[in-house]
């Protein structure tokens, strides 16, 4: 198995850290940290991933 490199939250990129922010908000935080975005389900990463389209529409919506 590779080695990952651990993430550190205050040397993430800044259109990462929403979707930081959004796995925090459903609890997955502590599981992302320990062992990486693989080890969240499909559900977990679907969740994440509609909410951040969402926060994406609604920030285009904001802007026009």
């Amino acid at each position: 198995m590779k080695k990952r490199k651990p993430i550190v939250l205050s040397e993430i990129k800044p259109e990462e850290k929403r979707k930081y922010e959004i796995a925090k908000e459903l609890g997955l935080l502590d599981k992302v940290l320990t062992d990486g975005w693989q080890s969240l389900s499909a559900k977990e990463t679907g969740k994440i991933g509609g909410m951040l389209s969402k926060a994406a529409k609604e920030a285009k919506t904001k802007a026009l």
